[in-house]
């Protein structure tokens, strides 16, 4: 952890991490890992196996093979506390925009039906999904096919009813520019007081720039989240900011990283920077503070080649904030570990 008073800290290896583009969802104290690829090479399918790692037993355990569910650069959000929804990605042949669940209980997939005013997009993948409630879901990515994409970003509302299994999309009437691999945090907006006045959905990354787009607003009580319980880390996420090694710095010009909201900061780390040719893989740590009435970001840099990932997955579980396979430093070979970000000041 030299002189950058962070590094992340493997708990557990196993072969059944060794993928990248998937997803991670924190279920009743597992992890739930979903889908990805294994290998850079277009050629090769991706997963469609669920695997869990209890970090109290430490152990991993494939509990659903390929079943005709092989995605990868998909997105998954939590409802119910039970079902892991699943859209959009990528599943071997072309980007599609359906919608399939896991149910967690009795560790069994469902095909999800259209509902007569569904107005779906082509296809979606490396898009953003954010959950508002367990039956409104914000998605933010380029429409396309097996070849092409819009230049610019859609914007949806995706409805579903986990308990029907139907789901219906809606194109809002804004967009967002050009954006895939990119990062969206479900934030606190707050007037002149300080109070809460309600919830934006900020998203950036994913393209060569560092503007980001406001992709949705809602009321306090349109938002029907969980809340954050991480008060170990929410403190070292503080104290780390204010340190001698922060610098204020926005991320620029990445995709492909990943982004965890805890509490009133955000955690973006790795990713891929498209702003040069080689050496694109990067193992910055990026801290987002809402707390002030301006938000700032905060650079932390990690000297360790080692920790580079881009594809991987960042999930919050336990007041500890999980890293999740992904391509090491050279962007094709998968990392078969799972860490914690430990923090030391």
């Amino acid at each position: 952890m030299a002189n950058s008073c962070w590094a992340w800290k493997s708990v557990a290896q196993d072969d059944l991490f060794a993928r990248a583009f998937h997803t991670c969802t924190a279920v009743k104290g597992k992890l739930y890992i979903y889908g990805g690829l294994k290998s850079a090479d277009s050629k090769q399918p991706p997963f469609g196996d669920v695997v869990t790692f209890d970090p109290e037993k430490r152990v991993a355990e494939r509990v659903v093979t390929d079943n005709g569910h092989c995605r990868s650069h998909h997105a998954t959000v939590l409802l119910g506390e039970r079902w892991l929804c699943v859209s959009g990605g990528w599943d071997g042949g072309k980007r599609v925009s359906s919608v399939v669940s896991f149910d967690t209980e009795r560790g069994q997939w469902d095909r999800w039906s259209e509902a007569p005013s569904n107005d779906p997009p082509v296809g979606l993948s490396s898009h953003t999904c954010t959950k508002i409630s367990d039956y409104e879901l914000r998605i933010v990515g380029r429409e396309g096919g097996l070849r092409t994409q819009r230049r610019y970003a859609n914007v949806y509302t995706l409805r579903v009813n986990a308990n029907t299994k139907t789901y219906w999309y809606r194109e809002e009437a804004s967009r967002t520019a050009s954006r895939a691999g990119h990062s969206a945090m479900l934030l606190q907006e707050r007037g002149k007081d300080g109070r809460s006045t309600g919830h934006k959905l900020l998203v950036f990354g994913g393209r060569e720039s560092s503007e980001p787009d406001i992709a949705g607003r809602w009321s306090k009580e349109k938002i029907h989240v969980e809340t954050v319980h991480a008060p170990k880390l929410i403190e070292q996420l503080s104290h780390l900011i204010g340190s001698e090694v922060a610098s204020q710095s926005a991320p620029k010009s990445l995709r492909h990283q990943s982004c965890t909201v805890i509490g009133p900061f955000a955690v973006v780390f790795g990713g891929e920077t498209l702003a040069r040719g080689r050496d694109t893989v990067c193992n910055d740590l990026y801290i987002h503070d809402n707390r002030g009435p301006t938000a700032t970001w905060f650079r932390i840099p990690s000297a360790d080649s080692s920790q580079k990932r881009v594809g991987h997955q960042t999930c919050l579980m336990n007041d500890e904030l999980y890293l999740v396979g992904g391509f090491g430093a050279d962007g094709k070979t998968p990392r078969a570990e799972i860490s914690i970000l430990d923090i030391s000041l």
